[in-house]
């Protein structure tokens, strides 16, 4: 091989991988690959709207969740209160 052609070589394939490169970015895999460096879910907008509807109702459960504990706290209170007195002084001698 003669030295004088590898730099038109060289430049040929260069050209072609530039080329096939840019074609395979311009389609589906180069928008997946722009969404994801986005940060942008790939999710159909139905499921992001599921998921986030998922998610109120989650922190909807929270929110019930702690006020569960609060009412389970203020009837422990309200049972000691109207227990008879030979029962609050033997819990308190625990």
């Amino acid at each position: 091989m003669n030295p004088n052609d590898v730099a038109p070589m060289m430049m040929a394939v260069t050209l072609f991988l530039s080329g096939g490169l840019v074609l395979i970015l311009r389609g589906p895999v180069g928008k997946a690959l722009a969404r994801r460096i986005e940060g942008k879910a790939s999710l159909e907008p139905a499921l992001m709207e599921r998921i986030e509807e998922l998610e109120h109702r989650l922190a909807e459960l929270e929110h019930d969740r702690a006020r569960v504990g609060e009412l389970e706290e203020r009837l422990d209170f309200a049972e000691r209160l109207l227990s008879p007195p030979s029962d609050r002084t033997r819990d308190a001698a625990r």
